[in-house]
């Protein structure tokens, strides 16, 4: 896998069993995709391709057991591996979907054309995600960072890729 730009999409856990069998941690919007990649990335000091064998729900996860993985010495050097995946093998998406990777880095203007600043995180809530955005050091309200909930249409008006800029409807002083 030779790609500038990888993806974390989950995490290698603790070693379950005598067999090479792993807990996984998935990152992934719906937890089961994780298993739609393949092969796998893991990266750890070095990075190692592996294929998944099979895998199986356990508890409120899952586990795996991974391709030339037998026993449990085996397994147990993988663990705490990062699972990444290159940007190409990320699905495509609709006009009005991002990944919060895109969105992070991006310029944050409202309609009164008041630099809000840059969108540091997303931090995710049970109704919707929420920009983080750190204020400019010379913001003219004193703020040093902005929530501002990622609701298409109602506070985020626009998201221009090219520009790599968010225009929102959110007043200056909030």
């Amino acid at each position: 896998m030779q790609q500038s730009e990888q993806i974390v999409v989950g995490r290698i856990g603790a070693v379950y069993g005598v067999k090479g069998w792993l807990k996984v941690q998935s990152f992934t919007d719906d937890p089961e995709s994780i298993f739609e990649y393949s092969p796998w990335l893991l990266s750890q000091k070095t990075e190692r391709e592996m294929k998944v064998v099979e895998w199986r729900r356990h508890n409120n996860g899952f586990i795996v057991r991974l391709e030339g993985i037998s026993d449990r010495d085996e397994a147990a050097r993988l663990t705490g591996a990062d699972i990444c995946i290159t940007a190409d093998e990320l699905p495509a998406l609709a006009d009005d979907e991002f990944y919060w990777r895109d969105l992070i880095g991006m310029r944050v203007v409202n309609t009164n054309g008041y630099d809000m600043g840059v969108v540091e995180q997303i931090m995710p809530t049970a109704s919707n995600d929420v920009l983080v955005v750190k204020a400019n050091s010379n913001d003219g309200f004193g703020k040093s960072e902005r929530l501002i909930p990622f609701i298409q249409s109602e506070y985020v008006t626009a998201v221009d890729k090219e520009a790599k800029q968010i225009q929102v409807e959110w007043p200056s002083d909030f």
